[in-house]
C-alpha cells in the first residue's frame, strides 16, 4: 500500500469525523436548547466524536472511497448519527413553531461547519504568517471539506438538512407533495451520486472553498 496515500486517507478521515462531530453537535444542541431533552439523555449534546460516529457512514464508506478508484470514490460520501428529535409543543422554552423549531435545528449542523472553517481559518492565517506550512495544506482541505459539508447538507433534498428548511419556507397547501418528497429523497440523492449530476450541483462549493482560501492566502502573505 503506498505510504502517501495512507497517509492522506488517515487524514481525511480525522478531518471527516471531525467536522461530522461539530455538524451533529450543532443539531443537538439547539435542540437542546428550544427544550427538546432527547439529544441530552441519548448524550449527543457533546464534541466527543465517539458520540456522532456512524460506524458505516463515517468510517467504511470514506475508506472505500479513498482507497477505491476516482470514478467510485467520488461519489461516496460520508455521514454521522442521525440526531434524534422529539420535539412538543409543550417542551418548546421558545415562541415559535413547531415547523420553524425543526427548521433551526436542522441549519443548525450546516452552520456548525462554517463557524469550524472560520475557526480553521485563523489557524491556516497563523501557520502562514509564523512560516509553519508543512500542516497549512491539510488545514486548508479540511476547511474545503466543511463549506462542502455546508452546501451539501443545504441541498433541499430529504432527508438532508435543506429538505426541513424547505418544509418551513413552503407554504402548508404543498404539505401532501413534501411528504412525497420525503419518501422519495433518498432515492433522489441515489440517483444524483451515481449519474454524477451531485458533482455538478456542488459546484458552487468548490468556487466558493477556492475563493475563500485564495483570499486567505492573500491576506497572510
Amino acid at each position: 500500500m503506498d505510504p502517501e496515500k495512507l497517509r492522506f486517507g488517515l487524514i481525511y478521515i480525522v478531518a471527516l469525523v471531525l467536522s461530522i462531530c461539530v455538524h451533529e453537535f450543532g443539531h443537538a444542541f439547539v435542540a437542546d436548547k428550544l427544550g427538546d431533552r432527547l439529544p441530552r439523555s441519548q448524550g449527543r449534546v457533546t464534541l466527543n466524536p465517539l458520540a456522532h460516529i456512524d460506524p458505516i457512514g463515517t468510517l467504511l464508506l470514506p475508506l472505500i472511497a479513498i482507497f477505491s478508484g476516482p470514478a467510485i470514490g467520488s461519489r461516496i460520501l460520508g455521514w454521522g448519527k442521525p440526531v434524534q428529535i422529539s420535539l412538543s409543543p409543550r417542551d418548546m422554552t421558545r415562541k415559535i413553531s413547531i415547523r420553524t423549531a425543526h427548521a433551526l435545528i436542522a441549519m443548525a449542523g450546516p452552520a456548525m461547519n462554517i463557524l469550524f472553517g472560520l475557526l480553521l481559518s485563523g489557524i491556516l492565517l497563523g501557520m502562514i504568517k509564523s512560516g509553519h506550512l508543512q500542516f497549512a495544506q491539510p488545514v486548508a482541505a479540511v476547511i474545503q471539506m466543511n463549506i462542502s459539508l455546508c452546501l451539501f447538507n443545504l441541498l433541499p433534498i430529504p432527508p438532508l438538512d435543506g429538505g426541513a428548511v424547505l418544509r418551513r419556507i413552503m407554504p402548508r397547501r404543498f404539505e401532501p407533495q413534501l411528504d412525497q418528497l420525503d419518501k422519495f429523497g433518498f432515492i433522489i440523492l441515489f440517483a444524483l451520486l451515481m449519474t454524477g449530476a451531485l458533482s455538478w450541483l456542488m459546484w458552487p462549493a468548490t468556487v466558493v472553498a477556492q475563493f475563500w482560501l485564495e483570499h486567505l492566502i492573500h491576506w497572510a502573505t
